[in-house]
């Protein structure tokens, strides 16, 4: 088959077997846009997929979703199957247009809404996985870039996505490269499951022993702290004292976080001698993962890459505080910087694993979204969330135990996180090797197939 190739623009040659196709030739019946209702719709009914959820859930699976009232045929027009692809229609921002995600799970009728445009490969010649890929590639993101029509914010249309031009190898060959992806797709939603499990924990505990005080309630009521040894439940006292800000346990204080930590303590400086910064900014942050992080040569940095991370550092987006856009830094390399969108805490008198869950409990970013101002892009200065109170016990021991149970949960998950994105790397770089020819399917095959 040697020299029998066929040409497509950024991939070169692709393999004989190989045939470019419209996006539209692949699909059953084309594309479709979302749902409009207006608002007297909302609220009740069928599960309805917003821009929140396609930007937070590359695979979608059965997740928490507003709801739409549809009458029978509206939902048998705009329902949601296994393997459909979901693109974002329209975006504020130019890099969000043209956003692809895939349709892995539907346990009860679900819809999507109007800025998102719907395609449903047919099984019958395409593999939905294959072409979620393909749209998340180098290539997928060019085409699509190709038809942005860019007025008051950017976006697609299906009239154009159906004509963008797309590889098609044989069916069990695109069958096969969504296997091989797909395996280290699976290992990474393991990991965020783990560590949605880990942080709940210690979040969970820190609620129970520094907010809800159960240990000091059990004792109050004659009983033993559940799930305490003997050792630890002795360092809570039996009673509670009033205090100017409300009930707490006696021998405890309240005090404000920027008491206990140091609020954007190191900043970048001209002379550091530095050769290049790996740099986090605030749009690749999420729930404590970071997506990307950008390598840049000394001097040619963004001008808002300044704030140096030390070890047990938690970093909070001060803009649209309420997204959850936070991260632990936990032996982050000498030039490791985040954005100054970010509020750094380094800690000062606590252990860095009471900060972390403290201030990454949901009440702390609800109230931190009520208190950001600003316009379109609504924030807080780190002078409120230093000023946001935390009860402290006298009896340092207590914060001692509080660290030995949730430093070791905190530090697995961010070992997953690494992990996670190490397989990320290697997944986004094998699609366009097999697409070049550069690496063979015909050896996944044989490996998939053992």
């Amino acid at each position: 088959m040697a020299g029998e190739f066929e040409s497509l623009e950024l991939l070169g040659d692709l393999p004989a077997k190989w045939k470019v196709a419209r996006f539209g030739d692949v699909l059953e019946g084309g594309t479709r846009n979302g749902i409009y209702k207006t608002k007297e719709f909302h609220g009740t009914g069928t599960k309805v997929v917003n821009m929140g959820e396609l930007f937070a859930h590359p695979h979608l699976r059965d997740v928490p979703m507003k709801r739409l009232q549809l009458s029978d045929a509206e939902l048998e027009k705009s329902s949601l199957k296994v393997g459909d692809l979901l693109f974002a229609r329209r975006s504020l921002v130019a890099a969000g247009a043209g956003k692809c995600i895939i349709v892995c799970e539907v346990k009860e009728p679900t819809t999507f809404e109007s800025s998102i445009i719907r395609a449903r490969p047919n099984t019958k010649t395409a593999d939905s996985l294959f072409f979620y890929y393909l749209f998340n590639s180098p290539y997928g993101t060019h085409i699509l870039r190709t038809i942005l029509r860019q007025v008051a914010v950017s976006g697609i249309t299906g009239a154009d996505l159906v004509e963008l031009p797309v590889p098609l190898p044989p069916l069990t060959e695109q069958k096969t490269i969504a296997a091989v992806l797909g395996a280290l797709d699976d290992k990474i939603e393991f990991n965020r499951r783990m560590n949605a499990t880990l942080e709940a924990m210690a979040r969970a505990l820190f609620q129970s022993w520094f907010v809800d005080f159960d240990p000091v309630r059990a004792k109050l009521d004659g009983r033993q702290p559940a799930g305490l040894d003997s050792a630890t439940a002795a360092l809570f006292p039996e009673h509670f004292e009033h205090h100017e800000d409300g009930m707490l346990p006696d021998d405890w204080h309240h005090a404000v976080i920027g008491g206990v930590c140091a609020i954007n303590a190191s900043t970048l400086g001209k002379n550091d001698d530095l050769e290049t910064l790996e740099y986090v900014e605030i749009s690749e942050v999420s729930r404590g993962n970071i997506a990307n992080i950008a390598i840049y040569t000394r001097g040619e940095e963004p001008s808002r890459a300044r704030r140096r991370l030390r070890h047990g550092d938690t970093v909070l987006s001060t803009v649209r505080p309420n997204r959850g856009s936070y991260f632990l830094a936990l032996n982050p390399p000498e030039n490791r910087v985040a954005s100054t969108g970010f509020a750094v805490l380094t800690p000062t008198k606590v252990p860095w694993s009471f900060v972390h869950a403290a201030m990454t409990q949901p009440e702390v970013s609800e109230h931190l979204g009520q208190m950001a101002d600003g316009g379109a892009y609504p924030a807080v200065r780190p002078e409120i969330i230093g000023a946001m109170k935390v009860a402290l016990p006298n009896e340092r021991k207590i914060l001692e135990a509080l660290h030995r149970t949730c430093a070791p949960l905190f530090e697995q998950a961010e070992t997953n996180r690494t992990q996670s994105r190490t397989l990320a790397t290697l997944r986004d770089t094998l699609l366009p090797k097999l697409l070049s020819g550069e690496l063979s399917v015909a050896s996944f095959e044989r490996g998939v197939s053992a």
